[in-house]
Protein backbone atom coordinates (compact mmCIF):
# COMPACT_ATOMS: atom_id res chain seq x y z
CA UNK A 1 0.00 0.00 0.00
CA UNK A 2 0.92 3.58 -0.31
CA UNK A 3 0.91 6.21 1.52
CA UNK A 4 -1.83 8.32 -0.90
CA UNK A 5 -4.00 4.90 -0.90
CA UNK A 6 -4.53 6.07 2.80
CA UNK A 7 -4.73 3.81 5.59
CA UNK A 8 -8.52 3.50 5.66
CA UNK A 9 -8.45 1.75 2.46
CA UNK A 10 -6.56 -1.41 3.83
CA UNK A 11 -9.08 -4.49 4.81
CA UNK A 12 -7.14 -5.48 7.45
CA UNK A 13 -6.36 -2.22 9.21
CA UNK A 14 -9.89 -1.69 9.27
CA UNK A 15 -10.37 -5.41 10.62
CA UNK A 16 -8.23 -4.76 13.50
CA UNK A 17 -9.75 -1.77 14.31
CA UNK A 18 -13.32 -3.52 14.20
CA UNK A 19 -11.51 -6.24 16.39
CA UNK A 20 -10.13 -4.32 18.71
CA UNK A 21 -13.42 -1.58 19.56
CA UNK A 22 -15.32 -4.08 21.25
CA UNK A 23 -13.07 -4.62 23.66
CA UNK A 24 -12.13 -1.43 24.47
CA UNK A 25 -15.52 -0.38 25.23
CA UNK A 26 -15.37 -3.41 28.04
CA UNK A 27 -11.83 -2.50 29.16
CA UNK A 28 -12.61 0.67 29.23
CA UNK A 29 -15.84 0.38 31.77
CA UNK A 30 -12.97 -1.16 33.99
CA UNK A 31 -11.54 2.44 34.79
CA UNK A 32 -15.03 4.17 35.77
CA UNK A 33 -16.56 1.11 37.29
CA UNK A 34 -13.65 0.29 39.97
CA UNK A 35 -13.28 3.83 41.27
CA UNK A 36 -17.01 4.32 41.43
CA UNK A 37 -17.37 1.06 42.76
CA UNK A 38 -14.95 1.91 45.80
CA UNK A 39 -15.81 5.41 46.37
CA UNK A 40 -19.37 5.79 45.03
CA UNK A 41 -20.68 2.86 46.15
CA UNK A 42 -18.56 1.47 49.12
CA UNK A 43 -17.73 5.13 50.15
CA UNK A 44 -13.99 4.38 51.13
CA UNK A 45 -11.74 6.85 51.80
CA UNK A 46 -9.29 8.54 49.48
CA UNK A 47 -6.23 6.16 51.34
CA UNK A 48 -8.09 2.77 51.12
CA UNK A 49 -9.01 3.46 47.48
CA UNK A 50 -5.11 4.26 46.42
CA UNK A 51 -3.87 1.34 47.84
CA UNK A 52 -6.84 -1.04 46.52
CA UNK A 53 -6.53 0.63 43.07
CA UNK A 54 -2.69 -0.15 43.48
CA UNK A 55 -3.09 -3.47 44.12
CA UNK A 56 -5.18 -3.96 41.30
CA UNK A 57 -3.17 -2.76 38.86
CA UNK A 58 0.86 -3.19 40.15
CA UNK A 59 0.46 -6.81 39.61
CA UNK A 60 -0.33 -5.46 36.01
CA UNK A 61 3.37 -4.48 35.31
CA UNK A 62 4.83 -7.61 35.12
CA UNK A 63 1.75 -9.24 33.61
CA UNK A 64 2.29 -6.79 30.47
CA UNK A 65 6.12 -7.58 29.99
CA UNK A 66 5.20 -11.38 30.06
CA UNK A 67 2.59 -10.33 27.20
CA UNK A 68 5.10 -8.71 25.00
CA UNK A 69 7.38 -11.91 25.14
CA UNK A 70 4.78 -14.01 24.58
CA UNK A 71 3.39 -11.75 21.58
CA UNK A 72 7.04 -11.74 20.19
CA UNK A 73 7.54 -15.46 20.24
CA UNK A 74 3.59 -16.63 19.05
CA UNK A 75 1.16 -15.85 16.97
CA UNK A 76 -0.69 -12.09 18.93
CA UNK A 77 -3.75 -12.79 17.02
CA UNK A 78 -4.17 -16.28 19.04
CA UNK A 79 -2.96 -14.68 22.01
CA UNK A 80 -5.80 -12.27 22.03
CA UNK A 81 -8.17 -14.72 21.44
CA UNK A 82 -7.11 -16.90 24.09
CA UNK A 83 -7.92 -13.48 26.68
CA UNK A 84 -10.66 -12.49 25.01
CA UNK A 85 -12.40 -15.44 24.87
CA UNK A 86 -11.91 -15.66 29.10
CA UNK A 87 -12.21 -12.14 30.25
CA UNK A 88 -16.06 -12.35 30.49
CA UNK A 89 -15.86 -14.56 33.57
CA UNK A 90 -14.86 -11.82 36.04
CA UNK A 91 -17.57 -9.32 35.22
CA UNK A 92 -20.00 -12.59 35.88
CA UNK A 93 -18.34 -13.78 38.98
CA UNK A 94 -18.68 -9.97 40.23
CA UNK A 95 -23.01 -10.51 38.90
CA UNK A 96 -22.98 -13.64 41.25
CA UNK A 97 -21.15 -11.67 43.48
CA UNK A 98 -23.97 -8.85 43.54
CA UNK A 99 -26.81 -11.56 43.38
CA UNK A 100 -25.84 -13.09 46.76
CA UNK A 101 -25.52 -10.01 48.14
CA UNK A 102 -21.63 -10.24 49.02
CA UNK A 103 -19.63 -7.53 47.70
CA UNK A 104 -16.64 -6.98 49.57
CA UNK A 105 -13.66 -5.28 49.21
CA UNK A 106 -11.61 -8.90 48.70
CA UNK A 107 -14.76 -9.22 45.74
CA UNK A 108 -13.98 -5.93 44.48
CA UNK A 109 -10.04 -6.93 44.19
CA UNK A 110 -10.49 -10.22 42.75
CA UNK A 111 -12.55 -8.64 39.92
CA UNK A 112 -10.52 -6.04 39.20
CA UNK A 113 -7.39 -8.01 39.73
CA UNK A 114 -8.70 -10.29 36.99
CA UNK A 115 -9.63 -7.37 34.62
CA UNK A 116 -6.43 -5.72 34.78
CA UNK A 117 -4.41 -8.94 33.78
CA UNK A 118 -6.77 -9.61 30.93
CA UNK A 119 -5.84 -5.69 29.61
CA UNK A 120 -2.39 -6.03 30.29
CA UNK A 121 -1.60 -9.14 28.70
CA UNK A 122 -3.41 -8.35 25.93
CA UNK A 123 -1.72 -4.97 25.23
CA UNK A 124 1.17 -5.50 23.69
CA UNK A 125 -0.14 -8.07 21.23
CA UNK A 126 -2.62 -5.56 19.95
CA UNK A 127 0.40 -2.89 19.71
CA UNK A 128 2.74 -5.76 17.81
CA UNK A 129 0.18 -6.57 15.47
CA UNK A 130 -0.65 -2.93 14.16
CA UNK A 131 3.10 -2.39 12.93
CA UNK A 132 2.70 -5.77 10.87
CA UNK A 133 -0.80 -4.56 9.30
CA UNK A 134 0.60 -0.80 8.87
CA UNK A 135 4.19 -0.32 8.59
CA UNK A 136 4.07 1.77 5.85
CA UNK A 137 1.86 4.49 7.21
CA UNK A 138 2.96 4.26 11.05
CA UNK A 139 2.01 7.61 11.96
CA UNK A 140 -1.29 7.66 10.96
CA UNK A 141 -2.07 4.28 11.64
CA UNK A 142 -1.07 5.00 15.43
CA UNK A 143 -3.34 8.29 15.51
CA UNK A 144 -6.48 6.62 13.77
CA UNK A 145 -6.32 3.28 16.14
CA UNK A 146 -5.70 5.75 19.42
CA UNK A 147 -8.83 8.16 18.24
CA UNK A 148 -10.79 4.91 17.49
CA UNK A 149 -9.71 3.37 21.28
CA UNK A 150 -10.24 7.01 22.65
CA UNK A 151 -14.24 6.98 20.70
CA UNK A 152 -14.70 3.46 22.16
CA UNK A 153 -13.69 4.49 25.71
CA UNK A 154 -16.22 7.39 25.71
CA UNK A 155 -19.21 4.85 25.07
CA UNK A 156 -18.24 2.84 27.58
CA UNK A 157 -17.71 5.33 29.96
CA UNK A 158 -21.06 6.43 29.16
CA UNK A 159 -22.52 3.00 29.62
CA UNK A 160 -20.52 2.54 32.79
CA UNK A 161 -22.14 6.00 34.00
CA UNK A 162 -25.81 4.66 34.39
CA UNK A 163 -24.67 2.19 37.08
CA UNK A 164 -26.61 4.29 39.44
CA UNK A 165 -30.06 4.30 37.48
CA UNK A 166 -29.52 1.15 35.87
CA UNK A 167 -27.89 -1.27 38.75
CA UNK A 168 -24.43 -2.10 38.42
CA UNK A 169 -26.05 -5.80 36.74
CA UNK A 170 -26.65 -4.77 34.00
CA UNK A 171 -23.36 -2.92 33.30
CA UNK A 172 -21.87 -5.78 34.20
CA UNK A 173 -23.74 -7.59 31.94
CA UNK A 174 -22.75 -5.28 29.05
CA UNK A 175 -19.15 -5.54 29.68
CA UNK A 176 -19.03 -9.04 29.38
CA UNK A 177 -20.64 -8.93 26.36
CA UNK A 178 -18.62 -6.63 24.92
CA UNK A 179 -15.55 -8.49 25.71
CA UNK A 180 -16.76 -12.13 24.47
CA UNK A 181 -17.78 -10.01 21.08
CA UNK A 182 -14.43 -8.80 21.07
CA UNK A 183 -13.00 -12.75 21.30
CA UNK A 184 -15.52 -12.98 18.05
CA UNK A 185 -14.54 -10.12 16.28
CA UNK A 186 -10.24 -10.28 16.49
CA UNK A 187 -10.56 -14.23 14.76
CA UNK A 188 -11.84 -11.75 11.27
CA UNK A 189 -8.31 -11.12 11.22
CA UNK A 190 -5.76 -13.45 9.72
CA UNK A 191 -3.02 -15.40 11.21
CA UNK A 192 0.17 -13.76 13.06
CA UNK A 193 2.67 -15.95 13.09
CA UNK A 194 5.97 -14.68 14.89
CA UNK A 195 8.79 -13.84 12.82
CA UNK A 196 11.24 -15.82 14.77
CA UNK A 197 11.43 -18.87 16.96
CA UNK A 198 12.67 -18.06 20.17
CA UNK A 199 13.47 -21.03 22.53
CA UNK A 200 14.48 -18.72 25.43
CA UNK A 201 13.07 -18.33 28.82
CA UNK A 202 10.07 -15.84 29.41
CA UNK A 203 12.66 -14.03 31.83
CA UNK A 204 15.65 -13.69 29.04
CA UNK A 205 12.98 -12.63 26.78
CA UNK A 206 12.24 -10.07 28.69
CA UNK A 207 15.43 -9.00 29.78
CA UNK A 208 16.55 -9.09 26.90
CA UNK A 209 13.63 -6.90 25.42
CA UNK A 210 14.78 -4.33 28.15
CA UNK A 211 18.69 -4.44 26.92
CA UNK A 212 16.98 -3.66 23.49
CA UNK A 213 15.41 -0.39 24.74
CA UNK A 214 18.76 0.84 26.54
CA UNK A 215 20.50 0.54 23.34
CA UNK A 216 17.88 2.78 21.36
CA UNK A 217 18.51 6.18 23.57
CA UNK A 218 15.37 7.77 22.12
CA UNK A 219 13.07 5.02 23.27
CA UNK A 220 14.82 4.81 26.43
CA UNK A 221 14.16 8.27 26.83
CA UNK A 222 10.74 8.69 25.53
CA UNK A 223 9.82 5.76 27.66
CA UNK A 224 11.07 7.11 31.17
CA UNK A 225 9.09 10.60 30.57
CA UNK A 226 6.25 8.41 29.66
CA UNK A 227 6.35 6.17 32.43
CA UNK A 228 7.04 9.26 35.05
CA UNK A 229 4.20 11.58 33.49
CA UNK A 230 1.68 8.80 33.64
CA UNK A 231 2.54 8.23 37.64
CA UNK A 232 1.49 11.58 37.96
CA UNK A 233 -1.15 12.02 35.52
CA UNK A 234 -2.91 9.11 34.80
CA UNK A 235 -2.29 8.52 38.72
CA UNK A 236 -4.40 11.74 39.20
CA UNK A 237 -6.92 11.15 36.22
CA UNK A 238 -7.44 7.96 38.07
CA UNK A 239 -7.99 9.09 41.78
CA UNK A 240 -7.96 13.07 42.36
CA UNK A 241 -10.31 13.44 39.19
CA UNK A 242 -13.19 10.89 40.64
CA UNK A 243 -13.06 12.94 44.31
CA UNK A 244 -12.32 16.47 42.70
CA UNK A 245 -15.89 15.59 40.94
CA UNK A 246 -17.58 13.58 44.14
CA UNK A 247 -16.50 16.66 46.81
CA UNK A 248 -15.91 19.94 45.38
CA UNK A 249 -18.39 19.17 42.69
CA UNK A 250 -21.02 16.96 44.44
CA UNK A 251 -21.39 14.53 41.58
CA UNK A 252 -22.75 11.10 41.23
CA UNK A 253 -21.20 8.47 38.77
CA UNK A 254 -23.02 9.62 35.70
CA UNK A 255 -21.62 13.30 36.21
CA UNK A 256 -18.05 11.63 36.29
CA UNK A 257 -18.54 9.98 33.25
CA UNK A 258 -19.93 12.74 31.81
CA UNK A 259 -16.60 14.46 32.50
CA UNK A 260 -14.44 11.80 31.80
CA UNK A 261 -16.08 11.56 28.13
CA UNK A 262 -15.56 14.88 27.24
CA UNK A 263 -11.76 14.50 28.43
CA UNK A 264 -11.81 11.36 25.71
CA UNK A 265 -13.63 13.52 23.56
CA UNK A 266 -10.72 16.27 23.94
CA UNK A 267 -8.43 12.99 23.28
CA UNK A 268 -9.98 11.81 20.01
CA UNK A 269 -10.37 15.60 18.43
CA UNK A 270 -6.51 15.85 18.69
CA UNK A 271 -6.02 12.59 17.19
CA UNK A 272 -8.05 13.43 14.06
CA UNK A 273 -6.43 16.79 13.99
CA UNK A 274 -3.08 14.87 13.70
CA UNK A 275 -3.69 12.82 11.32
CA UNK A 276 -4.73 15.79 8.65
CA UNK A 277 -1.27 16.80 9.21
CA UNK A 278 0.66 13.85 9.71
CA UNK A 279 3.80 12.24 9.19
CA UNK A 280 5.12 14.68 11.63
CA UNK A 281 9.19 15.90 11.22
CA UNK A 282 9.67 16.47 14.75
CA UNK A 283 7.20 14.46 16.83
CA UNK A 284 9.64 14.38 19.54
CA UNK A 285 9.55 17.94 19.65
CA UNK A 286 5.99 18.83 20.10
CA UNK A 287 5.71 15.87 22.49
CA UNK A 288 7.94 17.60 25.12
CA UNK A 289 6.03 20.88 24.71
CA UNK A 290 2.96 19.30 25.55
CA UNK A 291 4.40 18.49 28.69
CA UNK A 292 4.61 21.70 29.74
CA UNK A 293 1.33 23.62 28.61
CA UNK A 294 0.00 20.42 30.87
CA UNK A 295 1.23 22.42 34.08
CA UNK A 296 -1.39 25.42 32.76
CA UNK A 297 -4.61 22.81 32.55
CA UNK A 298 -4.28 21.50 35.97
CA UNK A 299 -3.33 25.04 37.27
CA UNK A 300 -7.13 25.92 36.39
CA UNK A 301 -8.31 22.67 37.57
CA UNK A 302 -6.47 23.63 40.89
CA UNK A 303 -7.87 26.75 41.78
CA UNK A 304 -11.63 25.53 41.84
CA UNK A 305 -13.05 27.11 38.98
CA UNK A 306 -16.98 27.42 38.55
CA UNK A 307 -17.79 24.20 36.82
CA UNK A 308 -18.11 25.42 33.24
CA UNK A 309 -14.35 26.22 33.59
CA UNK A 310 -13.71 22.81 35.04
CA UNK A 311 -15.34 21.38 32.16
CA UNK A 312 -13.12 23.42 29.41
CA UNK A 313 -10.10 22.48 31.30
CA UNK A 314 -10.98 18.68 31.79
CA UNK A 315 -11.33 19.06 27.15
CA UNK A 316 -7.87 20.87 27.49
CA UNK A 317 -6.69 18.16 29.61
CA UNK A 318 -7.97 15.62 27.35
CA UNK A 319 -6.59 16.74 24.17
CA UNK A 320 -3.08 17.59 25.68
CA UNK A 321 -3.18 13.35 26.80
CA UNK A 322 -4.31 12.87 23.32
CA UNK A 323 -1.38 14.45 21.49
CA UNK A 324 1.39 13.33 24.41
CA UNK A 325 0.02 9.23 24.01
CA UNK A 326 0.05 9.52 20.27
CA UNK A 327 3.74 10.81 19.78
CA UNK A 328 5.28 8.37 22.88
CA UNK A 329 3.63 5.64 20.93
CA UNK A 330 4.40 6.70 17.54
CA UNK A 331 8.52 7.50 18.66
CA UNK A 332 8.69 3.97 20.44
CA UNK A 333 6.67 2.42 17.62
CA UNK A 334 8.38 3.24 14.38
CA UNK A 335 11.99 3.31 16.08
CA UNK A 336 11.69 -0.27 17.62
CA UNK A 337 13.06 -3.00 15.65
CA UNK A 338 10.74 -5.82 14.52
CA UNK A 339 12.38 -8.32 16.70
CA UNK A 340 11.94 -6.79 20.32
CA UNK A 341 8.85 -4.80 18.70
CA UNK A 342 5.89 -5.87 20.93
CA UNK A 343 8.37 -6.52 24.42
CA UNK A 344 9.34 -2.78 24.12
CA UNK A 345 5.82 -2.04 23.25
CA UNK A 346 4.75 -3.86 26.41
CA UNK A 347 7.47 -1.12 28.68
CA UNK A 348 5.75 1.51 26.49
CA UNK A 349 2.14 0.05 27.86
CA UNK A 350 3.59 -0.48 31.27
CA UNK A 351 4.45 3.47 31.59
CA UNK A 352 1.03 4.33 29.79
CA UNK A 353 -1.19 2.27 31.68
CA UNK A 354 0.68 0.32 35.00
CA UNK A 355 2.49 3.58 36.12
CA UNK A 356 -1.52 4.59 37.24
CA UNK A 357 -1.89 2.48 40.15
CA UNK A 358 1.59 3.77 41.94
CA UNK A 359 0.49 7.56 41.44
CA UNK A 360 -3.17 6.34 42.47
CA UNK A 361 -1.25 5.07 45.82
CA UNK A 362 0.80 8.29 46.38
CA UNK A 363 -1.94 10.47 45.26
CA UNK A 364 -4.50 9.05 47.53
CA UNK A 365 -2.46 9.63 50.90
CA UNK A 366 -1.85 13.46 49.36
CA UNK A 367 -5.37 13.71 48.94
CA UNK A 368 -6.46 12.70 52.82
CA UNK A 369 -3.32 14.88 53.95
CA UNK A 370 -3.32 17.87 52.12
CA UNK A 371 -6.72 18.14 50.40
CA UNK A 372 -8.55 16.89 47.43
CA UNK A 373 -7.56 19.62 45.10
CA UNK A 374 -3.55 19.51 46.18
CA UNK A 375 -3.41 15.89 44.57
CA UNK A 376 -2.82 17.63 41.44
CA UNK A 377 0.13 19.51 42.71
CA UNK A 378 2.64 16.93 41.76
CA UNK A 379 1.33 16.58 38.03
CA UNK A 380 1.84 20.23 37.52
CA UNK A 381 5.26 19.88 38.80
CA UNK A 382 6.46 16.93 37.05
CA UNK A 383 5.27 18.20 33.63
CA UNK A 384 8.36 21.43 34.29
CA UNK A 385 10.67 18.97 34.88
CA UNK A 386 10.23 16.50 32.33
CA UNK A 387 10.21 19.64 29.68
CA UNK A 388 13.52 20.49 31.51
CA UNK A 389 14.84 16.67 31.29
CA UNK A 390 14.06 16.32 27.74
CA UNK A 391 15.17 19.42 26.20
CA UNK A 392 18.55 19.53 28.52
CA UNK A 393 19.24 15.74 28.59
CA UNK A 394 17.88 13.32 26.21
CA UNK A 395 17.97 13.42 22.34
CA UNK A 396 14.05 13.50 22.32
CA UNK A 397 13.72 17.04 21.63
CA UNK A 398 15.84 16.81 18.61
CA UNK A 399 14.20 13.52 17.64
CA UNK A 400 13.17 12.86 13.80
CA UNK A 401 11.01 10.68 12.57
CA UNK A 402 12.02 8.01 9.80
CA UNK A 403 8.98 8.43 7.61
Amino acid sequence: MTSKDGIWQQQEFRLYLGSTAFSGIAFAMQQLLLSWILIGIMELPATQVGVIQAAVGIPGLFVMLLGGARADDHDPRNLLIKVYAYAPLLPLFLILILNFEQLTIWSVLLWGLGMSFCVSYSSPAQQSILNRIASSDMQKAVSAATAIAFMVQMLGLGVAGTMDELGLIPVLSFQAVCVGLGAFAIRRLTPQPPTNQNTESALNNILAGFKAIYQQKVIMHTLVINFVSSIFNAGAFMTVFPFIVKRIYEGDALLLSFLMIVFYGGATASNFIMMRVMPLVRPGRIFLIMQLSRMLILGVMWIQASFWIFTLAAIAWGLNMGVTTTLARTIVQESAGEEYRARIMSVYSLGLIGSAPIGALILGFIIEGFGTLNGLIPAMLISVILFLYGVLMTGVYRYQSPQ
